[in-house]
């Protein structure tokens, strides 16, 4: 079949009558010789879809958060940082599955010109924080905060791939970024609304420069300036792979993805290509859209059976750096999609689930639920724990009368016991009212995405470590009518 530039270039010679038929059967032979066949077409699809899931969520967010201006999700732009004295609400829609425990700092680093700085303040021992480095392969590369470096004060650099150097006086370590992009996170614990100053100070001490700004010495030349193509999350489903195209550019090929990489580019995916499904020829647009769904369907059974179900929970070790992955293109896409920039699991696990106790699916428009923690078996952690509530659709937090979105551990001394001293979270769309307000963690009227944070967990029993087999387990969700 004759399709995209091809096609055009056919029917022009068609037109100015300069083709024979000799010469058209040819050109469709080479065309139908050079590209792969229908079947492998979807194939490739398929994997492509799983490979490339997490860079075009990143690539995404990286336009809302630092290029486009007029985006309502806009940070700051890149190599400087965005301290955002607030938690997140239903009105944060960029990322999904968003935290909410801990304001969040950002900067979206460009490491092409010189390697960046990131200094960080004395933090108070009692206060958890954690600086993530996430590149644009969405692998978690390093990390600063209470867990890896402590709460004293430093500096620490960070480096692109094509970096080569030695690391400078001043400097306790250097991070090196597969990418020449790549997203820095910072999450500060706040203990209550009253806290918040408190945060804040912290947050005023964070500082990203450049190295020649660290060093006092001149700057070296700019990096080129780059027209980046536009992208949204909202977008993601309908320009998938122009966006894939886009993103590749900022990800240099590497021994790990080279084969997928090439397979891609036979279909004309990949750095500096122009892919528009419209342009090829109906069976191949159905081949790409079928590919791709199958894709998404093998991503969602992976959640669904590739970690370990714990009482209706499923835990497993999803974020982690390359190394972790290790090629596993699955394990990385089912990881964006439970949770863009999830935390490696040495800094937090995260219990997530869609179903009660039973298996039965959540479902607030129909049914009440309770969990209950017995009494001294709250999750094992050395920084705090939570548990919040999205909406299983859509996984943002939801809007609601109390402005609750999750309930977590500095929460439990406001809170009611029983008798025995257990914690029963009452998980509902309506108010359950008297005291046991303080309880509820709102539920949308609908079907209910739930996840646990599990910040710092301990090493020793019990333990939620290793993920999916440690000796602490999430009590399940019970149906309450």
């Amino acid at each position: 079949m004759i399709t995209g530039a091809l096609a055009v270039s056919f029917v022009v010679t068609l037109l100015t009558g300069c083709a024979t038929k000799n010469a058209v059967v040819a050109l469709a032979e080479k065309h139908e010789i050079n590209a792969p066949g229908i079947a492998e077409t979807k194939a490739i699809a398929e994997e492509g879809f799983i490979y490339g899931l997490p860079i075009v969520m990143n690539y995404a967010v990286m336009y809302e958060y630092a290029v486009d201006k007029n985006s309502s999700q806009f940070k700051a732009p890149f190599n400087h940082i965005k301290n955002e004295p607030r938690v997140y609400t239903y009105k944060d829609t960029a990322v999904i599955t968003p935290n909410s425990d801990t304001p969040y700092s950002f900067t979206w680093l460009d490491l092409r010109a010189e390697p960046i700085v990131l200094t960080v303040p004395a933090v108070e021992k009692k206060r958890y924080y954690a600086v993530m480095m996430c590149d644009s392969n969405t692998y978690n590369y390093g990390y600063i905060g209470s867990r890896a470096t402590g709460n004293e004060p430093g500096s620490y650099m960070v480096v692109g791939p094509d970096w080569k150097g030695e690391k400078p006086e001043g400097i306790k370590e250097v991070f090196t970024s597969t990418t020449p992009f790549s997203l820095v996170a910072y999450r500060t614990q706040l203990f209550d609304p009253e806290d918040m100053p408190n945060v804040i100070k912290v947050q005023e001490g964070y500082k990203v420069e450049p190295l020649s700004a660290f060093l006092k010495q001149p700057a070296p030349a700019a990096a080129p300036a780059i027209a980046f193509s536009p992208a949204t999350t909202a977008g993601i489903k309908e320009n998938f792979w122009s966006y894939l195209d886009a993103a590749l550019a900022y990800v240099p090929e590497t021994d790990r993805d080279k084969n997928i990489r090439a397979k891609l580019a036979s279909i004309g995916i990949g750095p500096n290509k122009t892919f528009n499904l419209k342009d090829l020829s109906p069976e191949r647009q159905k081949a790409i859209v079928e590919g791709m769904k199958a894709g998404d369907e093998k991503i969602s059974t992976f959640l669904a059976s590739g970690m370990t179900d714990v009482n209706g929970w499923q835990i497993g070790s999803l974020p982690g750096d390359e190394a972790h992955y290790n090629g596993d293109w699955l394990m990385r896409a089912g990881t964006a999609k439970a949770g863009l920039y999830g935390n490696s699991a040495a800094e937090a696990v995260y219990p997530l689930t869609r179903v009660d106790g039973n298996g039965q699916t959540l479902d607030a428009s129909k049914h009440n639920y309770t969990i209950t923690f017995p009494a001294g078996q709250y999750p094992p952690v050395n920084a705090f724990w939570s548990v919040t509530m999205y909406d299983g659709k859509s996984q943002y937090l939801i809007k609601n009368p109390i402005n609750r979105y999750l309930i977590n551990s500095p929460m439990i001394p406001n809170m009611k016991k029983g008798k025995d001293g257990s914690l029963t979270l009452y998980i509902q769309k309506d108010n359950p009212g008297g005291d046991k307000e303080a309880n509820w963690l709102p539920a949308p009227n609908d079907t209910v995405y739930l996840v646990m944070r599990l910040y710092w967990p301990t090493t020793k029993d019990p333990s939620v470590l290793p993920p999916g087999k440690g000796t602490w387990q999430p009590p399940g969700i019970v149906k309450a009518n």
